[in-house]
């Protein structure tokens, strides 16, 4: 989930997977330029999530200056915005991550791990790599993903997003990094997921931005949540992106359901298993337990 401006949602062509990297650099980012706009970015979205009932967000962007805004700047606004609104209601808690892009140099990559590290008391959780998949290698990133481990940020990849970026080659050395989440999963041979499933990382999935962009064939019903979801994974559902595929994360849930035949004891269960994949706080796990027990029981009953 990705800071990005709500007005996107209005395009109406046929975004797939040529034109949606793009958008980002030529559209959103000359959108979003100056604090102001940052400001009203970040509030927006939050009040958007909250509104669709969600309890935890993980918000993510990646630092970059703006007309009058460093990256320092950047981050340390948008964290302001997500205290003020933590503060201010007892519904939705959001916490940030800090992505790195794959056309990032070695020192730009440190630049944001560092960047997360300095704010990790103000509310920066983990770290993600991010980006367009056809850019980059990502043993660039080795040392500073290395940083952050030992720093001991969360640390989500995106992976095996299209055939371009599924080498074996690059899989096994993002691998290497110790992830703690995985972002879309698609293009996974056999051998590395199992060894996915041995370490039980948790698979950040995104129906509508997958099927949409025609990063998988076929449907919904085609979807490679079908090939995870017997696996000893956690599943976690995610938008990527609501701004530019318009569909909120309940709206996720329910092609989830349609799609999959899942009833409400099985979307429980399979939020309940997310929450141990959370970048939050001990507390903050137990809170959400706290919230999805009620379901859970009058379910049972």
């Amino acid at each position: 989930m990705s800071l990005i401006v709500n007005a996107v949602c209005h395009l109406t062509f046929f975004i797939d997977k040529l034109r949606f990297f793009p958008l980002f650099s030529k559209l959103q980012y000359q959108l979003c330029n100056t604090k102001a706009s940052i400001i009203y970015a970040t509030n927006s979205v939050l009040q958007d999530f909250q509104s669709d009932g969600v309890a935890y967000l993980e918000l993510r962007t990646i630092p970059r200056t703006c007309s009058d805004l460093s990256k320092e700047g950047y981050v340390s606004t948008v964290l302001h915005c997500i205290r003020a609104f933590n503060e201010n209601n007892d519904k939705l808690h959001t916490n940030l991550i800090l992505s790195v892009d794959r056309k990032h140099t070695a020192a730009e990559a440190f630049e944001v791990i560092d960047l997360a590290i300095k704010f990790r008391a103000q509310g920066v959780v983990g770290v993600d790599l991010c980006g367009n998949p056809l850019r980059g290698d990502v043993s660039t990133f080795r040392d500073a993903f290395a940083k952050a481990k030992e720093a001991e940020l969360g640390l989500t990849l995106h992976f095996a997003e299209v055939p371009q970026s599924s080498s074996l080659e690059e899989l096994w050395m993002l691998l290497s990094f110790q992830p703690d989440r995985l972002g879309h999963v698609i293009n996974v041979p056999e051998d590395v997921m199992e060894e996915i499933e041995s370490r039980e990382l948790g698979l950040e999935l995104c129906l509508t931005c997958n099927v949409n962009a025609k990063l998988v064939s076929g449907g919904f019903a085609d979807h490679h949540f079908g090939k995870w979801r017997g696996r000893r994974c956690p599943l976690i559902v995610c938008t990527d992106d609501v701004g530019i595929f318009c569909s909120p994360i309940s709206n996720e849930y329910l092609l989830l359901a349609e799609h999959f035949v899942l009833d409400k004891m099985e979307l429980l269960t399979l939020c309940a298993r997310a929450v141990d994949s959370i970048f939050g706080s001990t507390a903050e796990k137990e809170r959400l337990r706290r919230l999805l027990t009620p379901f859970t029981k009058e379910e049972i009953e």
